[in-house]
């Protein structure tokens, strides 16, 4: 396959387990019942632009950040392989992120959910629901892989279209929670869960094959 069909498709499926849309849509759900249509997509579409809008930054200024910290991508790309494994062990459990906020259930007062819906859709939903520990980590690391313009022009994309059916989830979570069911959600999350923990593997490997073959030489 074309190497940058392949970083594509690492980008888009990468990101779309770590923001997990189908384990945030119950508790949006939950969190926003009781307002109108309109409003809820309000909401979701705040919520979705400011993480795209974080992203997009670590995107850009990555570079930036591994030298003004004096990171070695190698260091990270280990990190971060830790941190998705962790996460995508407790996805494969069925667990609750604890980067999840809002329980299913406990909706907050409507009428504070209105007065404040900007700063619910900013946080928790946006961040650090949405564009977590673990979606910030991958877009650095994915950042340092991206192949020239063209790479770092995938990258951008990619963001913007998981970015996009995240909205499309949280809009339509109510649907898609009639469609599978709560039985049906955790299967999908199991199988995240384990893509997950794939891509740490390969995440951990990368990076510490070149630390191995500098002690080796």
């Amino acid at each position: 396959m074309n190497p940058l069909a392949s970083y594509a498709i690492l980008c888009c499926t990468s990101f779309f387990t770590l923001m997990n849309p189908l384990a945030t849509a119950p508790v949006f759900s939950a969190a926003t019942e009781g307002l109108s249509r309109r409003e809820r997509a309000g909401v979701a579409a705040r919520a979705s632009l400011t993480a795209l809008v974080v992203l997009l930054v670590f995107a850009l200024l990555g570079d930036l950040i591994f030298r003004f910290f004096g990171i070695t991508v190698h260091g990270f790309r280990i990190a971060g392989g830790v941190l998705f494994f962790g996460m995508g062990f407790n996805m494969l459990q069925a667990r609750e992120n604890r980067y999840k906020g809002l329980p299913v259930g406990d909706p907050p007062n409507m009428d504070r959910l209105r007065e404040e819906g900007r700063d619910f859709a900013i946080t928790p939903l946006a961040i650090p629901m949405i564009a977590g520990p673990g979606a910030i980590a991958n877009v650095m690391i994915l950042s340092r892989d991206a192949a020239g313009p063209l790479g770092k022009l995938v990258l951008l994309a990619s963001i913007l279209v998981v970015t996009l059916s995240v909205f499309g989830v949280l809009v339509g979570a109510d649907r898609i929670i009639a469609i599978l069911g709560r039985n049906g959600l955790n299967v999908l999350k199991r199988i995240m869960g384990l893509m997950v923990m794939v891509i740490a593997v390969e995440f951990v490997v990368a990076g510490l094959k070149p630390i191995l073959v500098d002690i080796l030489r």
